[in-house]
């Protein structure tokens, strides 16, 4: 059984392209309210656009998920316009390809506020809405890399690591208060971290990211009661499934 998401309200991080994109745009597709919120606005609000176009309703905000003010604007701009936040996409990420030996402290605590302390505030900030409301969803986007990293992106596989961690943690927390936290790992897919921009790829060995979007849907879409808590998804070519 999946519940209609008409008029639920939702906020997706890094939503100006790859996943983040993807994800808004299925989510608006479902007449879901949803909040863009990304560095780049001019992007932002080609999007919003796009997505009014098909009738969707879409609020740009611009947002440097390194920046706690940011956080804290986006949440409150969130219940400004619409008094209400029913889902949070943790989906905003980077990773640096270099070897561990090479990783600066700076790169080091830039992936970390990026991909793990934005997350932890956002979550911890829309908690406080959800506990009032006695419901809502957070979903964490992370990696297969938090099972099987790649060499030299020691600063991604942590804290992809860690976000299964936060999720757990936070899972327990809001289980009370009927918030399900769930985490979403997905394998190779056409995005920024996952090779957007290269020549394309068969699906076996590359996914979509639509294909990414349509698990989230599935994940919201369930009862309120129910937690999808921990999913992976991966195209059935990646070396993670062993040898053939």
């Amino acid at each position: 059984m999946s519940i209609n998401l008409k008029e639920r309200v939702a906020i997706v991080t890094g939503a100006s392209s790859g996943l983040g994109e993807a994800i808004a745009r299925r989510l608006a597709a479902e007449s879901v309210k949803t909040v863009i919120a990304a560095r780049n606005k001019e992007k932002l609000e080609a999007f919003a656009a796009e997505i009014k176009q098909k009738g969707g309703t879409a609020l740009v905000c611009q947002t440097d998920v390194t920046k706690e003010a940011d956080i804290l604007n986006m949440i409150k701009v969130t219940m400004d316009t619409f008094g209400r936040l029913d889902i949070l996409v943790n989906n905003a990420g980077i990773a640096v390809h270099k070897p561990t030996v090479d990783v600066t402290t700076e790169e080091w605590r830039h992936i970390v506020d990026t991909n793990l302390t934005s997350a932890f505030i956002a979550s911890r900030e829309a908690m406080k809405i959800m506990k009032e409301q006695k419901r809502g969803r957070i979903i964490n986007i992370g990696s297969v890399s938090a099972t099987v990293p790649r060499t030299d992106t020691v600063g991604y596989a942590a804290t992809k690591f860690a976000l299964s961690g936060l999720t757990h943690s936070m899972a327990l927390d809001g289980r009370p208060f009927g918030i399900t936290v769930s985490i979403l790992h997905p394998g190779v897919a056409e995005s920024a971290l996952g090779g957007a921009g290269r020549a394309p790829r068969p699906p076996e060995i590359m996914m979509q990211a639509s294909e990414i979007a349509d698990v989230v849907h599935l994940m919201v879409s369930l009862p309120d009661t129910t937690n999808l808590y921990s999913t992976m998804i991966l195209p059935i070519g990646m070396p993670f499934l062993g040898r053939g």
